[in-house]
């Protein structure tokens, strides 16, 4: 029995998040990668809310002509400046089931030289 790639992708996420989840002071920071779009929510998994957003659909990057791997390294700088003003430094990077490659990658590394901590 082979999988498709959204059922495997949906049992890895699965796996990671019996053992990631977040709270008020560490919230889970959790990427969505579409065809065309990144997202990132910092989540509060206690309370069940979602605590900010960022996206390359945002008004600051959607503008820019550039590729995909440049939009996610801004979305990753921005999540990180909104979190700091929120006064948010750590976080438990969730990368919902995607490979840490790519844009993911730019994403998160960019977060970090943001100031997250994860």
């Amino acid at each position: 029995m082979s999988l498709t790639k959204i059922e495997r992708r949906e049992r890895i996420k699965k796996r990671i998040r019996k053992v990631i989840s977040g709270t008020v002071e560490k919230p889970r920071m959790s990427v969505f990668r579409s065809n065309n779009q990144i997202y990132v929510q910092l989540i509060d998994d206690t309370a069940g809310t979602t605590l900010l957003s960022a996206s390359s659909r945002c008004k600051e990057i959607a503008g820019e002509k550039e590729n995909k791997t440049e939009q996610a390294r801004r979305v990753g700088k921005l999540v990180a400046e909104r979190s700091l003003a929120k006064g948010i430094t750590n976080v438990v990077f969730d990368r919902n089931g995607y490979l840490y490659h790519g844009r993911v990658k730019s994403l998160a590394d960019a977060a970090r030289e943001g100031g997250l901590k994860f």
